[in-house]
């Protein structure tokens, strides 16, 4: 067999040598060896191992997908999560300060999807198998914290009832204050049979609301999620962050960004992430393209004492994002955009000058290219902050403290 030896970690965490040639669960300076098929190398063989390279810690790493880099030391994920930021940024010829990664502890995801199918003597949920539809159960994953852990029987015993024999059951799991929120796509179509059954099945499992297609079938209590003092009831399937260890350090670098600004915008909102918490200093004015999460936000503000105003309007910020003339009595602006991030708002929040920008992203290609932009209108980049919830995957989220360097207003 040919040898090759691993000189970089790709963008989906396998090891890639010369050529390219792309090896899985391998690790950069890996001497290995196996059969090349393509750019792939199969029946890999470790010949030098990384000193990185580490025992996984979870009995299912092998065969699950759920995790990309449990064969990897944190240290080495850590310092590749930040190296993905500054690189995606060097592209765009920026040179940053980019803080080293905070990273969640292992059983910390208080929010999974699970897969769940209908057997022939039951059924069965976890994730999907390493590059396969299988579905591979997971009952010691140490990825989710141990509250979460019920929702695998939840989810088998959704199947058993609702599933077809031919699908699978997409199961979402959150923990929230008042028990595990649980919402279902890909089962049966709802009838009064069914939903006399989920009921009884959210009941037996103690669920505090279950979903189904986007209809609430059962809410034994209110799902609560804490967002700063404020307590907020989500819609079914809404965003939330993963970990809440990640909410917090998302929160306290967008706090420390924000400063003592008295009026702040929060661009794609979702249900008070930011919001909710900067309003015990700031004024806000929150906006979110999903009305049913704009108004989970407006409903816990109202219910919260001692928070300053808050403003809310469901509005589309890719088809109309907010206008220079809209934001001339901002202080300071957080956005928080899906993958694709946000050009067409941060053309105009550049064109507004607003003094600080508090940017948060889950993808560091779109970061940088949004950065380019604001640095083009006279836009500085104090400094990156890697944050890493989606432990032992090849996902990064970030924020970015962009400061006028100039106050031109």
């Amino acid at each position: 067999m040919t040898t090759y030896t691993i000189e970089r970690l790709g963008q989906r965490g396998d090891g890639i040598a010369a050529g390219p040639v792309f090896v899985p669960l391998a690790l950069p300076g890996e001497v290995v060896s196996g059969s090349r098929h393509g750019d792939m190398l199969d029946d890999v063989r470790i010949e030098v191992p990384s000193p990185d390279r580490v025992s996984a810690p979870c009995s299912h790493f092998r065969s699950c997908g759920g995790c990309q880099m449990q064969h990897a030391s944190d240290e080495l994920v850590a310092r590749w999560k930040q190296a993905q930021v500054a690189d995606a940024l060097a592209a765009h010829g920026i040179a940053a300060d980019v803080r080293p990664t905070l990273t969640s502890p292992a059983r910390s995801r208080i929010r999974a999807t699970f897969s769940a199918r209908r057997t022939k003597k039951g059924a069965m949920a976890g994730f999907h198998a390493r590059r396969s539809d299988a579905i591979i159960p997971v009952p010691h994953c140490t990825l989710v914290e141990p509250a979460l852990m019920p929702g695998l029987a939840a989810a088998e015993a959704l199947a058993t009832m609702a599933a077809s024999r031919k699908g699978e059951l997409s199961v979402t799991v959150t923990d929230s204050l008042a028990g595990l929120d649980v919402f279902v796509t890909g089962g049966k179509p709802l009838d009064g049979p069914l939903r006399v059954t989920l009921a009884e099945v959210a009941q037996a499992q103690a669920l505090a609301r279950l979903t189904w297609d986007d209809e609430v079938v059962a809410m034994r209590h209110a799902p609560v999620q804490r967002m700063g003092t404020a307590q907020v009831v989500p819609p079914p399937g809404a965003f939330l962050q993963a970990t809440r260890h990640g909410q917090q350090a998302l929160t306290e670098t967008v706090q420390q960004i924000v400063g003592d600004a008295a009026r702040v915008v929060d661009l794609f909102a979702g249900c008070g992430t930011f919001a909710l918490p900067l309003a015990a200093t700031a004024e806000v004015h929150a906006v979110e393209g999903d009305k049913a999460m704009i108004d989970a936000l407006d409903r816990a503000w109202r219910d919260t004492p001692n928070l300053k105003r808050v403003t809310s309007e469901a509005r589309d910020l890719f088809r109309r994002p907010l206008l220079p003339d809209e934001l001339a009595k901002v202080d300071a602006a957080v956005i928080d955009p899906p993958r694709a991030g946000a050009a067409a708002q941060i053309a105009e929040l550049a064109q507004a000058q607003v003094p600080v920008i508090a940017h948060v992203s889950c993808n560091p290609a779109t970061f940088a290219r949004d950065a380019a932009t604001l640095i083009g209108a006279g836009y500085s980049l104090d400094f990156v902050q890697p944050v890493d919830q989606f432990r032992w995957s090849t996902h990064v989220e970030l924020v970015g403290a962009f400061r006028l360097s100039h106050i031109t207003r």
